[in-house]
C-alpha cells in the first residue's frame, strides 16, 4: 500500500477530501491544480533548498543520546528539529508555503497557531519575503505561550484572539478559514499541519518530509545502514511526525510511533488522544477522525501541550492507524512533564512540552538492547517554561 501520497480527490484510504464552503472552491482548485508543478520546479526547489540550509539551518544534528540510550539499554536517536531557526519543525512547512503563495501572486498570509510555533515560523517567514501576516491564535493559548506571541508581534504580524468554543487551537483553525472565505482572492491560507482540505495535507507532509530524508542520511553516515527499527513522534494534528515517518512509511520493516496527548487521562473527559476517542467525521475541510458526540458536536480537547490540544487528527495519520501501520500510545499531561524534565537532567536538552509526548513512549514499550530508535524532538522548550516552573 501507498500510504505517502493520497490520490487525486486527496484520500488517504478512507480519509482526507476537501469539505469546503463554496466562496473557497476557487482557491482549493488553483492550490490542487498547480501546487506539484510548483513545487517540484527546479527554481522553487533552488530558492527553497536554500533558505532551508542557509536561513534555517539545516540540517539539523541526528543526535546520539549516550545517556538516554543507557538509561533505556537501547540505542536512542534524537533528530534535532529544535535547533531549527524559530525553535521547532514548523519553519520547513511555514516558508515552502509562503514562497508558494508568492508564486501564485497572493500578497496576504493568514495562519493558525497552538503553541505558537506555526506562528512564530509563519511571521518569520513573512517577514523575510515581504507579506503581510495575520496570525489567528486561542484566547487560553495566548496566555500560555506569551513569549511567542511577543515574537509574532515582533516580525510585524497581527494575532488576533479566537475568543470562542475552548478558545484553542480548534477555535484559531474555525477563524482562519472564516477570514480566508471573506478574502479568498488576495489571501494565502498557511496551515501548519497535515489537517484541512486536499491538497493541504499532502502539502505540509511534503514540506516536512526533509525530516525523515535527513535521517535516512545521516544514519546511514552513523551507523552503516538507513533505516531504524523504530521512528517515534508526537502527534496532534501530525506534521512532524508525517516529516519523520514519510520516507519510511513504505517500508515494512520500520516501525511509527504516534504519541498523542492524553491529557488527564483517556477516561477523564479532559483528553486529546483521537484514536483512542474519535470516531469519522468531517472537520476543517477534511473527512477523519475526531472526537465528536453522538450527533456530530466536536468534543473539547485537553492537553497541557498548546500544540497537540486538537480534537481531530491528520488523515495521513488516521489511514496509518486504521491499517495499523502506526503504533499510537496516549500520553498524559504527567508523563509528558516527567519525560521532560529527565531529557533536560540527562541530556542537557530541554524540549517542548510537545515533543515531551513521543519521549515518554520509552516508558510506555520495551526495546531490544541493539534497536536503533529515532524520535523527533519537534521543538525546544523555550515557549513553555512558565509552565515547568509550576511543576519543578
Amino acid at each position: 500500500m501507498n500510504y505517502k501520497n493520497p490520490d487525486q480527490h486527496g484520500y488517504y484510504g478512507e480519509f482526507g477530501g476537501a469539505f469546503i464552503p463554496e466562496m473557497l472552491y476557487p482557491n482549493v482548485e488553483e492550490l490542487q491544480s498547480g501546487y506539484l508543478e510548483i513545487i517540484e520546479s527546479e527554481s522553487f526547489q533552488r530558492e527553497y533548498q536554500s533558505l532551508l540550509k542557509n536561513y534555517v539551518g539545516r540540517e539539523t544534528p541526528l543526535y546520539f543520546a549516550k545517556n538516554l540510550s543507557e538509561k533505556y539499554n537501547t540505542q536512542i536517536y534524537l533528530k534535532r528539529e529544535d535547533l531549527n531557526h524559530t525553535g521547532a519543525h514548523k519553519i520547513n512547512n511555514a516558508i515552502g508555503q509562503v514562497l508558494l503563495a508568492k508564486r501564485l501572486g497572493k500578497k496576504r498570509i493568514i495562519a493558525e497557531t497552538g503553541a505558537g510555533q506555526h506562528g512564530v515560523a509563519t511571521a518569520t517567514a513573512c517577514a523575510l519575503l515581504g507579506l503581510e501576516c495575520i496570525v489567528y491564535m486561542g484566547e487560553i493559548d495566548i496566555q500560555r505561550q506569551a513569549p511567542n506571541v511577543a515574537r509574532m508581534k515582533m516580525l510585524g504580524a497581527e494575532v488576533i484572539p479566537a475568543t470562542s468554543g475552548s478558545k484553542t487551537l480548534k477555535d484559531a483553525v474555525n477563524e482562519a478559514l472564516r477570514d480566508w472565505i471573506n478574502n479568498p482572492s488576495t489571501t494565502h491560507y498557511v496551515i501548519g499541519s497535515v489537517v484541512g482540505p486536499h491538497p493541504f495535507p499532502d502539502l505540509v507532509a511534503r514540506f516536512q518530509s526533509i525530516i525523515s530524508k535527513e535521517i535516512k542520511e545521516q544514519l546511514l553516515e552513523q551507523t552503516g545502514r538507513e533505516n531504524p527499527d523504530y521512528v517515534i513522534a508526537c502527534v496532534g494534528g501530525g506534521s512532524n511526525a508525517a516529516g519523520a515517518f514519510y520516507h519510511f512509511v513504505d517500508e515494512e520493516d520500520v516501525k511509527l510511533i504516534a504519541a498523542e496527548a492524553g491529557g488527564f487521562g483517556v477516561d477523564s473527559g479532559k483528553s486529546a488522544a483521537t484514536t483512542f476517542l474519535g470516531t469519522l467525521g468531517i472537520l476543517h475541510g477534511s473527512k477523519s477522525l475526531l472526537m465528536q458526540t453522538v450527533d456530530g458536536q466536536v468534543i473539547e480537547p485537553h492537553s497541557i501541550s498548546a500544540g497537540l490540544d486538537y480534537p481531530g487528527i491528520g488523515p495521513f495519520h488516521a489511514n496509518l492507524f486504521k491499517e495499523n501501520r502506526a503504533e499510537f500510545f496516549s500520553i498524559n499531561d504527567e508523563e509528558a512533564l516527567q519525560s521532560a524534565f529527565q531529557l533536560t537532567r540527562i541530556e542537557g536538552i530541554i524540549p517542548a512540552l510537545e515533543s515531551a509526548h513521543a519521549l515518554a513512549v520509552l516508558d510506555k514499550k520495551r526495546f531490544k538492547t541493539d534497536d536503533i530508535i529515532v524520535i523527533c524532538l519537534s521543538g525546544r522548550g523555550d515557549k513553555d517554561m512558565e509552565t515547568y516552573l509550576k511543576h519543578l
